[in-house]
């Protein structure tokens, strides 16, 4: 959602908008049961502390990161590194990842993981040895029309279920602003009507973020404004859900929020719009979560 051009989202990631609350789509398609989640409940939710990066027998904590070779993920993968965080980059072609990721750290390992595998495929994948799994996945262009349902939706939901499967109780999604447009308002934003003309990606993204919320998981929503390759240019802008219907920020930034959602407990059970905006002042990350409400 670029200030400038609503197609500044088609070059960037169109994966990431709107909100429509509509019948469940694809109701033949049947999820295996999961069996019951041992998430934290909010009054006992896990904190990931910046001085605290270690798991369990002293390793570093280890966080799956799922598109980790996409624009984002990549520089999600990156950051975590960075911050001293061990990372299982979740791919679909192992291959092109190794490639991608040259100077490969030690404390990266990939693994084969597609999203619309299922769930019993992706918690082989994520381990008992993940302690957060961040999703950044999106679909890619094709001529399949229910691409974004598989991937933005059921994908999203295949590792929530996996999540339970292996007891992962801390899950980071990067969505979209303007996923909840309808109910914004927003039906008529050129953004919107472009973005949904791909099959529905922004009902997807909703649905998908219904379920993580109803899910019981210690969940972090990031929304972006539309995805730019370009280093930052402005600082970073956070709003309550439903607000933001324009902007665009760097993937910079994107990643810079998540890796920053592991590390601050304010941004617990909570969804979060981001843009950048060269006036907005500098401000912390524990400010910026902390003036966000829990949902």
């Amino acid at each position: 959602m670029a200030t400038s051009s609503p197609l500044l989202l088609l070059k960037s990631s169109l994966f990431n908008t709107f909100k429509i609350t509509s019948p469940k789509p694809f109701s033949n398609i049947i999820f295996s049961p999961s069996k019951t989640p041992q998430f934290h409940s909010k009054s006992t939710k896990m904190e990931i502390k910046a001085e605290n990066k270690e798991g369990l027998n002293g390793k570093k904590k280890k966080i799956f990161v799922s598109g980790a070779t996409g624009k984002t993920g990549k520089r999600i993968v990156e950051q975590l590194l960075a911050k001293g965080f061990a990372v299982k980059a979740g791919v679909r072609d192992a291959e092109k990842a190794k490639t991608m990721f040259k100077n490969q750290n030690q404390d990266l390992q990939i693994v084969n993981a597609d999203v619309t595998e299922g769930p019993e495929k992706l918690a082989n994948a994520i381990g008992d040895d993940s302690d957060a799994v961040i999703c950044a996945t999106g679909f890619q262009y094709s001529l399949d029309v229910l691409a974004p349902w598989k991937v933005d939706y059921y994908g999203t939901v295949n590792l929530v279920d996996a999540c339970r499967k292996v007891g992962v109780s801390r899950f980071i999604l990067v969505s979209s602003i303007l996923v909840n447009g309808a109910a914004m308002g927003q039906l008529l934003n050129p953004a919107y009507i472009v973005l949904n003309a791909f099959g529905l990606v922004l009902v997807a993204k909703l649905q998908a973020e219904q379920y993580i919320r109803k899910s019981g998981i210690n969940f972090t929503i990031i929304r972006p404004g539309g995805l730019k390759n370009d280093p930052p240019s402005g600082n970073i802008v956070m709003e309550p859900e439903d607000t933001l219907s324009e902007g665009s920020i760097s993937r910079d930034q994107v990643a810079e929020v998540a890796v920053e959602s592991l590390l601050c407990p304010q941004s617990s059970y909570k969804v979060v719009e981001i843009v950048a905006r060269t006036e907005a002042p500098k401000t912390s990350f524990e400010e910026l979560f902390g003036s966000i409400k829990e949902r």
